[in-house]
C-alpha cells in the first residue's frame, strides 16, 4: 500500500514544480512588461523606416493568345496542283504552341535587344551582360495560365519603363515569328522561297544566255514539230526537277515504304521514260512521230539548248511560285499568331514593398526579441539575488568604476 501512495506522491510533487515554473515564468515576464511593450514598438518604428528607404516597386502585365493548333486541311488543296504538295504531310503541326512562344520570349537573343534598346547594363548597374541578363530575368515573370494565356509580368522602380518593357517582349516575339519558321505553313513558306529564289538566279542566267546566243547565230524562234519538240522536253524536265524536289523533301521525314513517297517514285519514273522515248524519237501514243533532238541541224542546236533551259528553269519557276503563293495564302490564315489581350500599362499602385507586411513582420520579431531579452534579464537578475558572493561583485565593479 506504501509503495503505490509514494509513484502518486511524485506525480504531485512534479506537478507543483511545472506549475511553479510556468508562473515563474510569467512572473519574469510581468517584471519585464517594459521591455515586452516596448520592443514590438522599435521593431516596428525600424521596419517602418526600412519601408519608407526602399523604392517602390511597379508591376505591368501583357496578356497573350498564343496560336492555335494548326490545320492540315491545305494538304488536300496543295496536292491538287501536282507539284510539291504532298510534303505538306510531314510538317507537323506544334503540340504546344504556348511552350514554344515562352521559350522564345525567355531566349538570350530576346534579353539581349531589350538590353542594348532600354540601356538596361547602365539602368540596373551590372558590371557584365551576364548579370544583366539575370537581373532581367529576376524582374520578369512568363508563363502561362491555367486557361491556355501566356502572361508576362514585368517589374521595375519605373511604372512606364515596367510598362514599356512588356510591351517590347511582344514586339520582339512578333518580329521573330516572321523570320522563323514556326508554324507549318511559315516552314513550307521558308522552303518554297528559297527554292523559287534558286529558281529564279537559274532563270534569269538562262535568259541571258538564249539572248547572246540569238544575238550570235541570228536565229530569233523555232516553229512546227522543232519548237513543239522543245516545249514537250522542257515541260518535262521541269515537272521532273519540280518532282525530284518533291522526293527529296519526303526523304527527311518519310520512310521507304512511305505510299506517298513510293507514288512519287512511279511518277518521276513514268515522266523519265516519257522524256526518253522523246529523245529517241519513238511514235507517241498518238502515232506522231516525235523528231530526235539529234537530228536538229548543228546550227540551231545550240540555240534550241538555250531556249530549252529558259522553258526548263520557266517551268520549275511557275510550280514553285504556285506552292509558295499557297504557302503564303496558308501562313495568311494565322496571320495574328501574337494576339494581345491586355496591353501593358502604367500600374497606377506599387507592387512592392510590402509595407504591411514588412511591418508586421518587424513588430512579430521585436516580441519574440523582446520576450528572449525579458527572460535572459530576470535570470541575471535573480542569479545576483541568489549569489552569496554579490558584494563581493559590487566591490569589483565600485573599484572599476573608481579607476
Amino acid at each position: 500500500m506504501s509503495e503505490s501512495v509514494k509513484p502518486a506522491a511524485q506525480d504531485v510533487l512534479v506537478s507543483r514544480s511545472n506549475e511553479i515554473r510556468m508562473v515563474d515564468i510569467l512572473i519574469a515576464m510581468a517584471r519585464q512588461k517594459t521591455l515586452l511593450i516596448s520592443m514590438p514598438i522599435i521593431g516596428g518604428a525600424i521596419a517602418l523606416v526600412i519601408t519608407l528607404m526602399l523604392k517602390p516597386v511597379f508591376t505591368s502585365s501583357v496578356v497573350l493568345l498564343p496560336p492555335q493548333q494548326q490545320s492540315s486541311g491545305m494538304s488536300a488543296v496543295l496536292g491538287q496542283l501536282g507539284g510539291l504538295g504532298g510534303m505538306t504531310g510531314g510538317l507537323g503541326s506544334l503540340k504546344n504552341p504556348g511552350d514554344l512562344y515562352i521559350g522564345m520570349l525567355q531566349s538570350r537573343t530576346v534579353a539581349d535587344i531589350l538590353i542594348d534598346r532600354f540601356k538596361l547594363k547602365e539602368r540596373y548597374g551590372t558590371s557584365t551582360m551576364a548579370r544583366t541578363r539575370k537581373t532581367l530575368e529576376n524582374s520578369t515573370k512568363i508563363g502561362a495560365a491555367k486557361s491556355g494565356l501566356i502572361t508576362i509580368d514585368v517589374e521595375d522602380h519605373d511604372s512606364q519603363m515596367a510598362a514599356d518593357l512588356a510591351n517590347a517582349y511582344v514586339k520582339e516575339l512578333t518580329l521573330m515569328t516572321e523570320t522563323m519558321a514556326v508554324s507549318e505553313a511559315s516552314r513550307r513558306r521558308v522552303f518554297f522561297a528559297r527554292q523559287l529564289e534558286s529558281a529564279k538566279d537559274k532563270l534569269s542566267d538562262a535568259e541571258v544566255n538564249l539572248k547572246k546566243v540569238q544575238e550570235a547565230t541570228g536565229m530569233i524562234e523555232l516553229v512546227g514539230q522543232v519548237k513543239g519538240l522543245i516545249a514537250n522536253t522542257a515541260q518535262l524536265q521541269g515537272t521532273i526537277a519540280a518532282k525530284e524536289v518533291q522526293l527529296s523533301s519526303m526523304r527527311s521525314f518519310a520512310t521507304a515504304n512511305n505510299p506517298e513517297l513510293i507514288r512519287v517514285q512511279e511518277e518521276i519514273r513514268g515522266l523519265n521514260d516519257q522524256l526518253f522515248k522523246l529523245n529517241k524519237g519513238q511514235l507517241s501514243k498518238n502515232g506522231d512521230i516525235a523528231i530526235p533532238t539529234g537530228k536538229i541541224p548543228e546550227v540551231s542546236v545550240e540555240y534550241i539548248r538555250s531556249l530549252r533551259d529558259v522553258k526548263y528553269y520557266e517551268t520549275i519557276f511557275e510550280l514553285l511560285a504556285k506552292q509558295f503563293e499557297m504557302a503564303k495564302i496558308d501562313e495568311a490564315k494565322d496571320a495574328n499568331l501574337i494576339q494581345v489581350l491586355d496591353k501593358a500599362l502604367p500600374a497606377e499602385k506599387k507592387s512592392g514593398p510590402k509595407s504591411q507586411l514588412i511591418v508586421l513582420g518587424g513588430i512579430l520579431g521585436g516580441a519574440l526579441l523582446g520576450v528572449i531579452l525579458a527572460l535572459f534579464r530576470d535570470f541575471l537578475h535573480r542569479s545576483k539575488l541568489q549569489n552569496p558572493d554579490e558584494q563581493r561583485w559590487q566591490e569589483l565593479r565600485a573599484t572599476l568604476r573608481n579607476r
